[in-house]
This record gives C-alpha cells, structure tokens and sequence, in this order.
C-alpha cells in the first residue's frame, strides 16, 4: 500500500489516522501543496483531480478520503472505524460527511487561493470567509453530539466521524478560530489525542515533510 498525502491537507490526515487505528503498513509519499507539485503530470498521471490524498492498493489508486476509509474498513473491518448497526452507521457517516463535504471544501487551499486571485480577495477577508463556514459547521456539530456521554463522536472507540473531526479542528486552531463555544468537540479532541494512531498521524509528527 501507499499513500501519496500532503502533511497539512485535511484529507490526507483522516486517511493517516485510518491507517494506524486499523494497524496497517504502507509506503509514503509526500506530495508539497505549497510546491504545486499535486499539479505536476507525474502526479496528475495518478489522480487526474490533482488532490491529495491518494491511496494505491493492488487494485489500483484511490482519491478521496471517504471513499479510502470505506475501502479499508471493507478490507480490514477490525477494529471498525464505522458502528455495527444500520442507524449508528448511518449518524456516523452524517458527522463525516458533514466535516467532509459542507466544511472542508469551502476552506481548501485551492478554494482559498482561487478567491484570492480571481476576486482579489485579501488575507484578512479569507480569514472571515474561513472562519464564517468554520462557525457554521461547528455549530451544527456541538449540536449534534451535544447528547453525548460518550468518549467519541458515536460511542467509546473512535469511527471515521472522530478521524474527520480531528483534522478540521486542527485547521481551525491553526487559523486562529475560538474554538471555546464547542466543549463537545473540545471533549471528544481531547480523547483522541491521547490514542497512539491520532499521535502519529498528526501533522507535526510528518517530520519528513517540514515544518512550513
């Protein structure tokens, strides 16, 4: 297996906490975001969206985190990263999707410099931006955990909802966004981060690939 990922890229780190819960070895390749090189054709030649991460099995090349968690979790369903039961799968997969698909993508670098250089947008306007979506979506998590007396976001071990939410939380402090007004999330945070695979996956642990 390898994984071609970014050390900072949101999805490239879900994809890395997978792998460590479920224990797996693979091969790494750093792809640099700053660098362009996920715009080089010998990359491009991989994932044609020119996006990070992307995971090579043996049956070929995969992009998109979601769909790489779901294969691995086919693949190797111990320890499961997703519920045992229909309705529990299903909220798990809600809380992801909403990390990975109403959050997310409105605050990617290439959404980020695309506002800048075609609308003139400056730092401190994307920095509203950014934190606008940030507020709206983690305002809807708190309240959809907020029930919870649970360690993770679907009970005591952690699923794919806790591995979305730790990358987005770690952008948002990154970016200077109070996080105080989300306690639930801060909680479930706090759990994870003490578990080796969240340790190792985080993007201070990628030595290899800088501190820039």
């Amino acid at each position: 297996m390898k994984l071609y990922d970014y050390y900072r890229s949101s999805a490239s780190y879900r994809v890395r906490i997978a792998l460590n819960l479920k224990g797996l070895s693979y091969e790494h390749y750093p792809v640099s975001l700053l660098d362009n090189e996920q715009s080089s054709t010998s990359y491009t030649s991989l994932n044609p969206s020119a996006l990070v991460p992307s995971f090579e099995s043996d049956r070929g090349l995969l992009g998109q985190s979601i769909a790489i968690m779901e294969y691995l979790e086919d693949c190797y369903p111990e320890p499961a990263i997703l519920p045992s039961s229909r309705w529990e799968k299903a909220k798990c997969r809600e809380i992801s999707l909403a990390i990975a698909c109403d959050i997310h993508p409105l605050n990617n670098l290439r959404v980020l410099n695309y506002l800048h250089s075609e609308f003139g947008v400056h730092q401190n306007e994307k920095m509203i931006w950014y934190h606008h979506w940030l507020s709206q979506g983690f305002q809807t998590l708190e309240t959809l955990l907020s029930d919870s007396t649970h360690h993770f976001c679907c009970g005591d071990t952690p699923t794919m909802a806790d591995i979305c939410l730790l990358p987005q939380i770690y952008n948002a402090r990154r970016f200077g966004f109070d996080v105080g007004p989300y306690p639930t999330l801060q909680r479930i945070e706090q759990h994870c981060l003490h578990l080796d695979a969240f340790v190792r996956a985080h993007p201070d642990a990628q030595s290899e690939q800088g501190t820039s």
